[in-house]
């Protein structure tokens, strides 16, 4: 455990909250750390950067990245010229980056002392860069400020363990467990199927405390060896870093225990997808009192106002939740992903759950985003449809009760390309998060489809090669 500078860290110690760039470098010399990952989150939510030796770091405060990183696909391929260079500058210049003084943890796994630092990205002249997903979220969470409000988020990643498996057209199997073998049939909530793992999830919950991250359980999903870890409810760019830096620390177990992490929507055919679960409420800035609910209990009419606003507006920034081919799998007829954006109280087939609680913890829990969604911006779309809810006042619709699987009213886009060209077209997601961001955000996807469509899948090849 790290010792406390008294005043700069969370209450467990472990992350700076509001230090001062000089106690930042403080703590850097006086935990001998050699070396300082320099990163920013590309729109994938790749972790894109620069390793320094703690020295030079400390002398530059900061780090220069080419603005093109953020117009990175997934594939390492960039957009068209036309598109390219219609949102960058032409001469391919850098951005600057500096870091966040409380988005700062240790790397338990590096052989030497090490640390990661998050950065902010800022045009030459001090501007925030549009094309950033952290500066994305920044930009809703200050809608909510000039409101006199604070969101409040509680995040839930679901992930498969996996054998690992050097060629990409083998099907993912699932690994072998402490007793020698792999899971058979469904194990949801098992203990004795999660304890397989223990060793694993040790390190796992060690090196999360070394971090500072907010985890809170650990279940058993449906899939064979699909986890579940809830994260503590907070502050949500907070939340957003932490669950950047707990993805790359479960692979990183998981490799150590000679199994692979895999946060794919949906990585095994006929079992259920992944999703990033995210709870949502709002309270005042001023008394800390929750808006969600009225005197006496009931729902308010703002919380009303902000699932009428999920609702409206979910369709229209999908991609932010599902952003890849692979995302639509969890979609598919007979999973157990909702495909709509029916609300309804403690009904998990809605894509807008409303759990029982008590006034005080009235929420919303979006079900929609993947696990493969970049956090920032997963957060900031969910966040930003219940905000122009609230201030549009948008009714919702009539809460259901019993299965809505098969409701076809509030159905959502099911291909990556119609979803899209709805957020493409929707004036109002452009108003908010930018026309840069909007138009930048759609041409990576696409180039990222078009290179997906090159490829030959094995279905192609076994029902089609020697049959038409």
């Amino acid at each position: 455990m790290k010792p406390a500078l008294p005043g700069v860290y969370k209450t467990n110690n472990e992350v700076f909250m509001n230090a001062p760039f000089d106690q930042l470098f403080t703590w850097l010399k006086d935990h001998k750390i050699t070396e300082v990952e320099c990163v920013v989150s590309d729109l994938t939510g790749i972790a894109r950067g620069k390793i320094a030796p703690t020295n030079k770091f400390l002398h530059e405060r900061g780090m220069r990245l080419p603005e093109s990183v953020l117009l990175q696909t997934v594939t390492g391929d960039f957009v068209d010229d036309d598109i390219y260079y219609d949102l960058l500058d032409p001469a391919d210049i850098d951005m600057v980056c500096k870091p966040v003084a409380d988005a700062v943890y240790v790397i338990p796994w590096a052989i030497e002392p090490t640390a990661i630092v998050i950065h902010d990205t800022f045009d030459k002249f001090g501007n925030p860069i549009e094309l950033s997903p952290r500066n994305v979220l920044k930009k809703v969470l200050q809608l909510y400020t000039d409101k006199g409000w604070k969101p409040i988020v509680a995040p839930e990643m679901e992930f498969y363990l996996t054998q690992r498996c050097e060629d990409p057209d083998l099907p993912l199997k699932a690994p072998l467990g402490r007793s020698g073998r792999a899971e058979s049939g469904r194990q949801s909530f098992s203990i004795d199927a999660a304890n397989e793992f223990d060793p694993l999830f040790e390190d796992v919950y060690d090196w999360c405390e070394l971090q500072g991250l907010d985890l809170d359980t650990l279940i058993h999903e449906d899939g064979p060896a699909q986890m579940e870890i809830n994260f503590r409810h907070g502050d949500a760019l907070d939340l957003a870093d932490q669950i950047t830096v707990f993805k790359r620390t479960m692979r990183e177990a998981a490799l150590k225990h000679n199994v692979a992490a895999t946060f794919m929507a949906k990585p095994i055919g006929d079992e259920p997808g992944s999703a990033m679960h995210i709870h949502q409420s709002v309270v005042e800035i001023a008394t800390g009192k929750p808006i969600f609910a009225n005197a006496d209990g009931q729902m308010s009419e703002l919380f009303l106002n902000y699932i009428g606003g999920l609702q409206k507006y979910i369709p229209k920034v999908l991609p932010m939740f599902a952003p890849n081919v692979n995302s639509f799998r969890r979609f598919l007829p007979d999973t157990s992903a909702p495909v709509n954006v029916e609300w309804g109280e403690e009904n998990r087939t809605v894509g807008l759950r409303v759990p029982t609680s008590s006034p005080e913890a009235m929420r919303v829990e979006n079900r929609l985003p993947g696990a493969d969604a970049n956090p920032y911006l997963a957060i900031a779309a969910s966040l930003l449809c219940g905000y122009i809810g609230m201030v549009d006042g948008i009714e919702p619709s009539a809460g259901v009760q019993g299965r809505a699987y098969e409701r076809r009213n509030l159905r959502l886009p099911i291909t990556i390309e119609e979803a899209l060209t709805q957020m493409e077209e929707c004036e109002t997601v452009a108003k908010y998060l930018g026309d840069k961001f909007v138009r930048g955000y759609v041409a990576v996807k696409r180039a990222e489809h078009e290179n997906f469509k090159r490829v030959i899948s094995s279905w192609e090849r076994e029902f089609l090669m020697l049959s038409v």
